[in-house]
C-alpha cells in the first residue's frame, strides 16, 4: 500500500510517501522562513502563494525519490485543518486533483492528530490509552486518547499557544524569527532560576494553560531593567522565561498521565523540538516510570510524513473523503 501525504497548513510545503503504513520512502519540506522573517511572523497571503509555487515540483521530487509513479498510489492523504485557510486550500485542491487523476482514494487528515502520529513512524504505535501533549505555534493542548482515533481534549491554552509566546518573547529580546529555536539556543547559556517569572495556572486543578500573563511579565521586567539603567543578561531572561513555560507543561502532562492511568505519554508539535522541554519531560517520565515518546527533531515541525502515516491508518479502517470535502481552518480533534 502506497500513501502520498500533503501538508500545507501554515508556512511549510511538505510532501511524503509512506509504504505499508509506516515505511517512509520520501519526506520533503520546502521552508518559507526566508519569506516571512522580515515580517516577524507568517503572512497568510504570502504563505498561500508560496505553496502554489512549491507544491508541484515537490510532488515530482517526492515521487521520484520514492521510485513510484502516480498510478501506484493507493491513497492521497491531505491536511484539511486546522490552519490558514488559503494555505490549506492549496494542498487540498492539489490532493483532490491527484486523487481524481490517479484513481487513488482521498483521505482527510487532522493536522493536530498528525503531530502525535509522527511518533509512530519511529516507535511504532503503542497500545492506548495514552496522553498526548501537542505544542506548536498555534496550539497547546493535552489530549487523552483512550483508544485509537478517539480524543478527549482535557486541557488547552486559554490565550496564546506556547510557540506564539516563544516567538513574541524572542522578538522582544531581538532574536528574530522564528524565535523558538533562537531562544532555546540562548537559554542554554543562561540560568533558568535567575528570574522567577509567574507559572500561570500551575495550581489551577485543571489541565488548561495560559501564556499571555507570562509574556507581559517578561515585557515589564525588560522595561524596568532598562529604565533603571541596568544591563540585561539576555541568556538569563530567555532561560527563566523558558523554564516558566516548561514547568507548567511538564507538571500538567504528568498529572494527566497519572489521573487517566495512561502507560505512555506522546509528544507532538514544533515546540517539542525545544531541548529543555524534551529533557524535562523525559526526566520526569523516567522518575515516574511513564515512557515519554517524542518524534525526532525533523518530525516535530510541520511535515507530510505524519500526514501520510495517519492517512494510511485511516484508509485501512475504511475512511474516504469526497471531492466536496472542505478545508476547515478551525478543525478540532474529535472522537
Amino acid at each position: 500500500m502506497i500513501t502520498l501525504g500533503i501538508e500545507t497548513s501554515c508556512d511549510e510545503t511538505a510532501v511524503a510517501v509512506v509504504e505499508d503504513g509506516f515505511h517512509l520512502r520520501s519526506n520533503l519540506i520546502a521552508s518559507q522562513v526566508h519569506l516571512h522573517e522580515r515580517f516577524g511572523g507568517v503572512v497568510p497571503e504570502v504563505a498561500a502563494r508560496a505553496h502554489v509555487e512549491a507544491l508541484n515540483p515537490l510532488l515530482e521530487e517526492a515521487l521520484a525519490e520514492a521510485g513510484i509513479g502516480f498510478s501506484e498510489l493507493d491513497a492521497v492523504a491531505v491536511t484539511v485543518g486546522p490552519g490558514l485557510v488559503g494555505a490549506l486550500l492549496v494542498g487540498l485542491a492539489s490532493a483532490k486533483a491527484l486523487a481524481l487523476a490517479s484513481g487513488a482514494d482521498l483521505v482527510a487528515v487532522n493536522h493536530l492528530e498528525g503531530h502525535y502520529w509522527a511518533n509512530f513512524l519511529e516507535h511504532g504505535p503503542p497500545d492506548p490509552p495514552y496522553v498526548a501533549l501537542i505544542v506548536s505555534g498555534g496550539h497547546t493542548m493535552l489530549v487523552h486518547v483512550p483508544e485509537m482515533f478517539h480524543h478527549d481534549v482535557v486541557g488547552q491554552t486559554l490565550d496564546d499557544a506556547a510557540g506564539e509566546a516563544f516567538d513574541k518573547v524572542a522578538r522582544l529580546l531581538g532574536l528574530g524569527f522564528p524565535g523558538g529555536p533562537a531562544l532555546d539556543a540562548m537559554s542554554r547559556e543562561g540560568d533558568p532560576q535567575a528570574i522567577r517569572f509567574p507559572r500561570a495556572l500551575e495550581d489551577s486543578g485543571d489541565y488548561d494553560f495560559s501564556m499571555s500573563g507570562l509574556k507581559t511579565a517578561v515585557l515589564r521586567y525588560v522595561k524596568a531593567e532598562r529604565a533603571a539603567g541596568r544591563d540585561l543578561h539576555l541568556p538569563d531572561v530567555a532561560a527563566s522565561f523558558q523554564e516558566a513555560i516548561v514547568d507548567v507543561q511538564v507538571s500538567k502532562t504528568m498529572a494527566a498521565a497519572k489521573e487517566f492511568g495512561t502507560p505512555t505519554v506522546l509528544l507532538g508539535g514544533g515546540v517539542v523540538a525545544n531541548t529543555r522541554l524534551r529533557d524535562r519531560l523525559h526526566e520526569e517520565g523516567d522518575r515516574l516510570g511513564i515512557p515519554v515518546l517524542a518524534p525526532s527533531l525533523g518530525l516535530c515541525t510541520d511535515n507530510a510524513a505524519m500526514i501520510a502515516v495517519l492517512g494510511a491508518a485511516r484508509w485501512t479502517r475504511g475512511e474516504r473523503a469526497s471531492l466536496d470535502t472542505p478545508a476547515d481552518p478551525q478543525l478540532r480533534l474529535s472522537a
